[in-house]
């Protein structure tokens, strides 16, 4: 796990952004309390993570996942939570099925160009053999004319 307390810690920065987020413009935090957040928001991490890997343990699973989030979120008495968590789920998954499927269009466009780019190659090579060919039996018939 962790080597030292202060690694279980959240980033600062991110810390910072969350209260800055959370309070009106004009509102000013100590660094002291800033510091209070963070210990508590890591706690609450790690007792949701546990909660939550209890779950996956019963499910007999290593990895965890959403539902087991949502679980953790009941048996730890933040039922408030579970709404905007679903809400966010979902957002989470419409976009990733959006990034997902945006992929998989650029995937055949690219398909569809490289195709169409070696189908016009075949094409434009068997104009070329036609043009060849032409020229050949121009150059036969002149042959012939010229005999």
């Amino acid at each position: 796990m962790a080597e030292r307390p202060e690694d279980l810690n959240l980033p600062n920065a991110v810390i910072t952004r969350i209260i800055k987020e959370a309070l009106p413009d004009g509102v000013n935090i100590s660094k002291e309390a800033r510091s209070a957040i963070s210990r508590a928001a890591s706690v609450f991490v790690l007792y949701a993570t546990s909660c939550a890997n209890n779950f996956a343990m019963k499910g007999k699973r290593k990895t965890l996942n959403a539902g087991d989030v949502l679980s953790a979120m009941e048996e730890m008495e933040f039922q408030r939570f579970i709404s905007p968590l679903k809400e966010a789920l979902d957002a989470y998954r419409r976009e990733q099925k959006g990034k997902k499927e945006a992929s998989e269009q650029k995937k055949k466009d690219k398909d569809k160009r490289t195709d169409s780019e070696e189908q016009d190659k075949i094409r434009e090579d068997d104009n070329d053999e036609d043009d060849e060919r032409m020229e050949e039996e121009e150059q036969n018939e002149e042959e012939e004319v010229d005999n």
